[in-house]
This record gives structure tokens, C-alpha cells and sequence, in this order.
């Protein structure tokens, strides 16, 4: 399906109409969107690929995206963690992948206006959160999943609350919108910031190595202002490569895409656009001849690895562009000044 953005004046740094083709080349007639061709599929990263989409201006190819999710459901309101070509490879059921159709779904009304596309996900929406929700504890965190059984594993992941916060205050903006009830999410996000600036034993510390758990929480929007700005500078050494990027793993030599797009994304919602752009130039030729974007490389040696175009990282680059230059009516999705940090209402400021 032809881009509905028309004439739209290309984002320095990246092709956005050759990041969209490798989106759209990976996914399936049903709307589903592997990691990559003849890969599995989770939850979160294929909603992530259709947030590039819809961001990119394909509009029908992201809603067939967002049917197929509505289609896989489990009546738990959650989904398995993967497939593989239709069958459940991974039953464990995630918190964090089944809160993230939340934040697809009001990102693409973001930038269409169309309220009867809230209206249709609103179900699968509520459901999924109220799944999400009964893995809360008292103390705020959110624990990271269930078994194919149903019993909770009560381990919590910074990162993965993290990305529940930013998808609970979209559950909230989508109900808001709506007129709906929505019970006590108000409460429990104000719990969840809580452990997350306050509580930084309740959650593994074994994956203080990962970069995501170093500015998620600020891309999140759980963490803002002078805290946000000492958390970026306390482990900037820890994960980035001058000129390169993100590493994943602080004590591995790889620089990923998605990690460093993500990062720009969080500086870009702190404001930072300057050196949101900076970075982003980094990687800027990190890309296959068909102009979409590797998954990441070693470091000094210059490896790509791994080979496979993924879906979710062009996904996320687009995010990241439309965040440093304002492409589409949802700029200020992740922007700290366009959520309100006390009762979490969604106003968007006009990114500058």
C-alpha cells in the first residue's frame, strides 16, 4: 500500500521510504511482522515495526498489523512471547510485550485522528492492561510474566516496567479520549513511577549491563528533568562508543540500531534534540544497499552482525526521526513536556 503522506520532505540521515519497503517486505498477508524474512514474531517488536509504518505514512499496512494482534489475543488478555509461521514457539506470557499494543494503538491515532480505530482497539487495550496489572505488586513493580501455566514469575525487569509505564499512561490517554472507566491505572501508575525512582532494589540488578535499563526508564517518561539528565551522564562512558552508538551489553562489544534509535529517542524527549541528532548522524550510514538498517556491528572490527534486515529496528529509526524532525502529528509522542507527570494526561507540545 502507497505511503498517504504526500510530498513529505525527507528526514536528513535515512531514506524513510526504503526503511518502510523492508518493513512492508517482512510482513505478512495477515498483517504480522516477523523479526525478519522466514523469522518468529513477538508481540512488542511487531508493534514496534508497525509504529514505523504508521509514522512512515502506511496507514493500512499498520492497521492490518494492529488486526492481527486483536486476532492473536489469548483470553487472558495477553499474547505469547513468539511465533514461528502461526505456532506458539514461546507461551510465556510477558507483561511488558502485552501492555505494548497500548502505545502502538495511540500512536497511530496520534497521526490519523481517527477515533474509530480507538474505538475498535479499545477492547484489546483494556484487557491487556487489566492482565498487565494483576502482575503489579504492592510495592509498585511490575513482575515480567507468566508461564504457559499461569503462575507468575515474580522477577521484575527495570527495563520492561519501564516500557509498562509509557504504555499505561497511552492505555490512560486512549480511555481518556474515549470517556472510559478506568479504574484504578491512575493509582497503579503512580506506584509504578514510584519503584522505579525510588526502588532500584526491586528490580534485577543483574541487567544494569544492558543499555536499555540505563535510558528506558527515561524514555518511558518515569524518570524526567535534572534526574533524567545525572542518570545519562552517571553511565554515558558505561554504553556509548563516540562516532558509533549504543552498545547493547556494556561488556560486549556490539553497537546496535535499535539501541542507539531508542537512546535518541529518549534524548529527544528530554529535550536534547542537538545531540539526539549528533548520535543519530553516528549511524546514519549503518545500512544494506537497499537503505535499511543493519541490526548492529562489533566494535572496533566493524563485523555486521547479525545479517538479518530486522522489521522492529527500522521501525524504531523511523521513531527516532520523526522525534528529531517533526514528520507526523505524533513528533511529541515520547517528549516529557507533552505528558502532564502528575495525573498523566497526553497535551503534544510542537517539538522544536
Amino acid at each position: 500500500m502507497k505511503s498517504v503522506i504526500a510530498n513529505k520532505e525527507p528526514a536528513p540521515f535515512m531514506d524513510i521510504e526504503a526503511v518502510c519497503k523492508r518493513i512492508l517486505s517482512t510482513q505478512k498477508k495477515n498483517g504480522e511482522i516477523p523479526w525478519h524474512d522466514n523469522g518468529k514474531t513477538d508481540p512488542w517488536d511487531h508493534v514496534e515495526a508497525a509504529m514505523g509504518l504508521s509514522a512512515g505514512g502506511y496507514l493500512e499496512d499498520a492497521r492490518r498489523a494492529f488486526d492481527w494482534m486483536t486476532a492473536m489475543q489469548l483470553e487472558d488478555g495477553s499474547w505469547h512471547s513468539a511465533w514461528r509461521d502461526g505456532v506458539p514457539e514461546d507461551e510465556t506470557r510477558d507483561s511488558n510485550m502485552s501492555s505494548y499494543i497500548a502505545a502502538g494503538v495511540f500512536h497511530h491515532y496520534l497521526i490519523t485522528g481517527d477515533i474509530d480505530f480507538l474505538r475498535k482497539m479499545w477492547d484489546p487495550v483494556r484487557r491487556a492492561i487489566k492482565f498487565v496489572l494483576e502482575m503489579q505488586s504492592d510495592q509498585g513493580e511490575v513482575f515480567w510474566a507468566r508461564n504457559s501455566a499461569g503462575k507468575i514469575d515474580t522477577m521484575a525487569l527495570l527495563t520492561g516496567s519501564s516500557s509498562v509505564f509509557f504504555s499505561l499512561k497511552c492505555a490512560l490517554a486512549i480511555g481518556e479520549r474515549l470517556g472510559r472507566d478506568t479504574g484504578g491505572w491512575k493509582d497503579a501508575l503512580k506506584r509504578l513511577k514510584k519503584a522505579i525512582n525510588e526502588k532500584p532494589h526491586l528490580f534485577n540488578a543483574a541487567k544494569a549491563r544492558y543499555s536499555m535499563d540505563w535510558f528506558y526508564p527515561i524514555l518511558s517518561g518515569a524518570i524526567t528533568g535534572a534526574d533524567a539528565e545525572a542518570r545519562i551522564n552517571a553511565r554515558w562512558k558505561k554504553f556509548i562508543v563516540n562516532g558509533q552508538g549504543v552498545l547493547c551489553v556494556s561488556d560486549q562489544p556490539w553497537v546496535t540500531m535499535a539501541e542507539t534509535s531508542e537512546f535518541v529517542l529518549a534524548l529527544s524527549a528530554m529535550g536534547n534534540k542537538k545531540l539526539a541528532r549528533i548520535i543519530f548522524d553516528w549511524i546514519s550510514d549503518k545500512v544494506f544497499d537497499d537503505g535499511s538498517f543493519w541490526c548492529g556491528h562489533t566494535y572496533p572490527d566493524m563485523v555486521v552482525w547479525p545479517e538479518e534486515k530486522m522489521a522492529w529496528t527500522n521501525g524504531v529509526a523511523i521513531l527516532a526521526a520523526d522525534a528529531m524532525f517533526n514528520l507526523t502529528p505524533a513528533s511529541s509522542f515520547f517528549s516529557h513536556d507533552s505528558w502532564d507527570g502528575t495525573n498523566f494526561s497526553f497535551i503534544p507540545k510542537k517539538n522544536a
